[in-house]
């Protein structure tokens, strides 16, 4: 059974040739760790203390996780004997959250059973699923018997992110850890992404000739001979026919000792 939360998107309805982005989280962990509590807490934004224990169901809930849109689908499992009978979640989720209670150690200790076969179906079938570990009941501090460090620790061994909260009380603080698991599962699918081969375009260069262009004498002027080493635009070169002689008279200073008259072609650039 399937329900479906959240609220529909401004905007109307979404064009059919875009489908949002799905990410599946399965909800791990021992009896009474509080794993319905989160899931409702984070759909609902309400606290509900009793639930059925042999209850299992998936949530859907279209959410914004910095400025993407996705479509979240919440497992909350019921396990009867731990981890053994996990086919149907270590398939379908794109990343787990294994829970327990910071004010029962035994359910930390089932944690540690989850961690291991996730890391085993890790390793054989070699991809990689976000991880978090969840000390859940922050509001029973009072009565902890897992101390953070522990908990710190496990995730350290296990590679995995590591969290407290509150079902009970702290809304923003069950959502960060939803959200947190939709990014990790972004960053891991653009980790998996294959690299793009580079393709790079050589110019080849021309091969050297050597063009001559010959202007005629005019005014006295000794002809010159241009000689380049690659092709040349002759679009923006001007014609010879085109191109005017511009005289350029020396200073005062100058024109008592008979300075010569320096000569310009006039629309070629002088370097």
């Amino acid at each position: 059974m399937s329900s479906m939360f959240g609220k529909p998107r401004a905007g109307g309805e979404r064009p059919p040739q875009s489908p949002l982005t799905e990410c599946n989280v399965a909800i791990l962990g021992c009896r009474g760790a509080g794993k319905s509590a989160l899931t409702v807490k984070f759909l609902t934004k309400r606290f509900i203390s009793e639930y059925d224990p042999n209850l299992e169901d998936t949530y859907t809930s279209e959410e914004l996780v910095d400025q993407q849109p996705v479509l979240m689908k919440v497992m909350d499992t019921a396990d009867q004997d731990g981890p053994e009978n996990c086919e149907r979640y270590l398939r379908w989720a794109s990343a787990f959250l294994v829970v327990y209670s910071i004010d029962d150690r035994k359910s930390f200790e089932g944690c540690q059973r989850y961690l291991e076969v996730l890391a085993l179906h890790t390793r054989s079938c070699q991809r990689r699923r976000p991880v978090l570990l969840l000390g859940n009941k922050l509001d029973m501090e009072q009565y902890r018997q897992v101390p953070a460090a522990e908990g710190m620790s496990l995730a350290s061994r296990f590679g995995c992110l590591f969290y407290e909260v509150s079902a009970c009380q702290d809304f923003a603080g069950v959502q960060q850890v939803f959200h947190e698991a939709v990014r990790e599962v972004r960053r891991q699918a653009e980790r998996s992404q294959p690299v793009r081969p580079l393709f790079i375009t050589e110019e080849q260069p021309c091969p050297p000739l050597a063009t001559t262009v010959a202007l005629p004498t005019r005014h006295g002027l000794a002809s010159c001979t241009f000689n380049t080493l690659s092709t040349v635009n002759y679009k923006e070169v001007p014609s010879v026919a085109q191109a005017k002689l511009v005289t350029v008279k020396s200073s005062r200073a100058q024109s008592k000792r008979k300075a010569p008259t320096l000569t310009l072609l006039k629309g070629f650039k002088i370097f």
